[in-house]
């Protein structure tokens, strides 16, 4: 994570991709590093360069963006994944989101949102708004693959309030909307939803979203 304009990895095997998004980077302020063709290019290239947020493409030659995004972030904790689709509802992006990538973004996306969508990854923070990644998970949940890497292991390890916490986040509430359901205040709810990071390993909101579901604590359709 980093205060400054983040470093960025371009990872995509079509040229004329990773040319037109160097360029729309580089003109808005953004450090783009270096660029890979497909998933092993990125792996070498991140643990090269150590970026802070790597654009990775999800279908590539080679290695794919999924097998390198679980590399890159095994390898590197700090750095974040953006993934980059032709379709807004791909079921890999599910996955992705699961395994800890930061957001997905789509290929045609405009110059300005892709600037500040690497900007607000490279803070730390997740791109997707709880809902959308809700309707990710919801269409995704009932069939995908259930793993250890993608599944903690139980709940113990929170307390009743931060179930209830995870629960509510997992219905696409913000924190001001948390604060609101449990009649508590925005900075109480902070902390509730650092500590769940903390013991479950969670990177961010679009993962929790997704823990919410495989463990069982909001079920699709059900409100």
């Amino acid at each position: 994570m980093t205060t400054d304009a983040p470093r960025v990895l371009i990872a995509d095997d079509q040229t004329l991709i990773r040319t037109g998004f160097r360029l729309i980077l580089t003109a808005r302020g953004l450090d783009v590093v270096g660029e890979a063709a497909d998933g092993a290019e990125a792996v070498a290239a991140a643990r090269g360069l150590k970026p802070d947020v790597v654009l990775m493409d999800i279908r590539m030659p080679a290695m794919d963006g999924l097998a390198a995004t679980r590399r890159i972030l095994a390898e590197s904790p700090g750095c974040r994944v953006l993934m980059l689709t032709t379709f807004d509802l791909d079921r890999y992006v599910y996955e992705a989101l699961a395994i800890g990538a930061s957001g997905f973004l789509l290929k045609d996306v405009t110059p300005e949102h892709l600037a500040a969508a690497v900007r607000l990854v490279g803070t730390g923070d997740a791109l997707l708004a709880p809902q959308i990644t809700r309707r990710l998970v919801e269409r995704y949940a009932a069939t995908a693959e259930r793993t250890a890497e993608t599944v903690p292991a139980d709940l113990t390890a929170l307390t009743p309030r931060e179930r209830e916490v995870l629960t509510l986040m997992g219905r696409g509430l913000s924190n001001t909307e948390l604060a609101a359901a449990l009649t508590l205040s925005e900075a109480t709810v902070k902390s509730h939803v650092a500590r769940i990071f903390a013991k479950l390993g969670l990177r961010d909101r679009a993962q929790a979203v997704v823990v919410a579901y495989e463990t069982g604590l909001v079920r699709p359709g059900v409100r």
